[in-house]
Order: structure tokens, then C-alpha cells, then sequence
């Protein structure tokens, strides 16, 4: 038995469908049923901010994922207590590049807190490391609307990912042997600007959209965060994009190709299938 935890985001759902079709049998932790009424899963409602919620969700789990949401690192320790009091033998765990910062930016220290919770934990571990996700762009639908997409990122280049590609490796993960102790960082195959990433998707929707320069850090904030941010959410943002902007070489890895005997998803590819997101 898999156990996914964050089944119900993004990344969680693909990796579900990908673990179904090669007929692994899948249990999915869900704080609302209701979500994960589509999946093919054996659902069990439970959060891991409540570790009273988590033994029936391991019981008999032999490897599971996890993705949790927010900033803390309670809900990555209730986990791998209760995996490790069930006796389950890996984890796949989603961290971020940005652990890899040389200083570490404090979105980095947030997601390296958790990986060494999963390292502490005793159990084998594999850890993922996604750089920037092509999803993101979906942040500019109001905005490409009314015809253009702020750039706080400028002349900084990264090679942003398909989360179709993070849950296909973490399936392969999963489901094979050999990854123990491995931790992957993980990247699409194009190196693009925003505007590059802009003009791509301005062809496939069939209209010009503008590239316009923030107007102040606040501006930034709101156009990931349109309610805002805790104070602190937000510093990490703007340090995240300050850092960005400096990189115009951008950096790439070979591992989705490595691993899954193919190359990463095109952001043209993933325009023409969220098109009609951006109306």
C-alpha cells in the first residue's frame, strides 16, 4: 500500500492517477472527502496537524509521499513519527531547490527544517527538489485579462517545471527500488526568462500581452498574494525574487530526463493545455 499525503493539490492529483495506472494500490490522507471524491483511492480522512488522525492512515502503508502545505514543521514530524510507529520503509518527501541557496534564502531554511525531519526520522528517505512550477503563471490570469503580466524577475533566468513531471518521478520513486538516500533536484528543460515565458504563451493564446515592471515591493507581493501576505511570507518572497533577478544565467539538471527516459514538458506545451485558464 502508497500512502499519499497532499493528494489533493496539483501535484498530489497527478501522482495519484500516474501510481493508479500502473495499478499500485493508493490511500490518500485527506482532511476533506469531499476533494478526493475523484481519485482512484482508498480515502482516509485525517490531517497531520492531528497525529491521533494518522495511524489508520498508515496502517499497513509500506511507502508513502509527502507534501504538506504552509510554513511549519508540524505536520512533516506527526507524519514521520506515525510512519515510523507503523514500520513503513521510505519516504518521498517534496522540498525545494532553494534549500540548495549558498547563502540559503529563508524560503530554503523553511523546506531544509523539514528535510531534516525526514532525515532524523530513521526511515529511507528520498527527497525532491522542484525549482520553479510552470503553474505559477497562472498568478497572471487576472492580469493577462487586461493585457499584460508584471515581472519582478527582469533579466534572471530559471528553467521552470511541470508538476505533471514532479508527480511522474515521484510515482517512479515510489514504485522502484534504488532511490533510498537520494535527494533530486529536479527542473524543466528550458531556461526562460518571464518575458520569454510571456511571449510563449502570448503566441498560444493568440493575443499581445505586455511586460510590465512592478511599481513597488508591495505590488510584488500582491501579485502572488492578492490578499496579501503575513510580513513574513512576504520578506521571503521579495528576497526569493531579489535573488532570482541576479541569476541571468539560470541553472538546469538532466534528472527528469535520467529518470524517466524522456525530456521535461515544453512551457509551450503546458500553455496549450491551461489556455483556457487565462479566458
Amino acid at each position: 500500500m502508497l500512502l499519499v499525503i497532499g493528494a489533493t493539490g496539483n501535484i498530489g492529483r497527478d501522482l495519484v492517477r500516474e501510481l493508479a495506472d500502473v495499478g499500485a494500490d493508493v490511500r490518500v490522507l485527506t482532511r476533506d472527502p469531499a476533494r478526493a471524491a475523484d481519485l482512484p483511492a482508498q480515502v482516509v480522512v485525517g490531517d497531520v496537524e492531528e497525529p491521533s488522525t494518522l495511524p489508520a492512515a498508515f496502517a499497513g502503508v509500506e511507502r508513502f509521499f509527502l507534501l504538506t502545505p504552509g510554513l511549519g514543521t508540524t505536520g512533516v514530524a506527526n507524519a514521520v513519527v506515525a510512519a515510523r510507529e507503523a514500520g513503513v520503509r521510505h519516504v518521498v518527501h517534496l522540498s525545494s531547490s532553494n534549500v540548495l541557496g549558498d547563502p540559503m534564502p529563508m524560503m530554503g531554511r523553511w523546506h531544509h527544517e523539514r528535510e531534516e525531519l525526514v532525515r532524523a526520522s530513521g526511515i529511507p528517505f528520498t527527497i525532491l527538489r522542484p525549482g520553479g512550477f510552470m503553474l505559477n503563471a497562472l498568478e497572471w490570469r487576472e492580469s493577462v485579462r487586461a493585457g499584460y503580466v508584471l515581472d519582478a524577475l527582469g533579466p534572471g533566468r530559471q528553467a521552470p517545471i511541470d508538476t505533471a513531471d514532479i508527480a511522474a518521478v515521484a510515482a517512479l520513486v515510489l514504485t522502484s527500488d534504488g532511490h533510498e538516500g537520494a535527494e533530486y533536484v529536479l527542473a524543466g528543460g528550458e531556461l526562460l526568462t518571464v518575458a520569454d515565458q510571456v511571449a510563449i504563451l502570448s503566441v498560444v493564446l493568440g493575443r499581445e500581452i505586455e511586460v510590465r515592471e512592478p511599481s513597488s515591493p508591495d505590488e510584488i507581493v500582491r501579485s502572488r498574494f492578492p490578499a496579501g501576505a503575513p510580513p513574513a511570507l512576504a520578506e521571503a518572497l521579495l528576497e526569493t525574487a531579489a535573488l532570482m533577478r541576479a541569476d541571468v544565467e539560470g541553472s538546469r539538471t538532466d534528472t527528469v530526463s535520467r529518470l524517466l527516459g524522456r525530456e521535461p514538458r515544453t512551457f509551450a506545451a503546458w500553455c496549450e493545455r491551461n489556455a483556457a485558464a487565462f479566458g
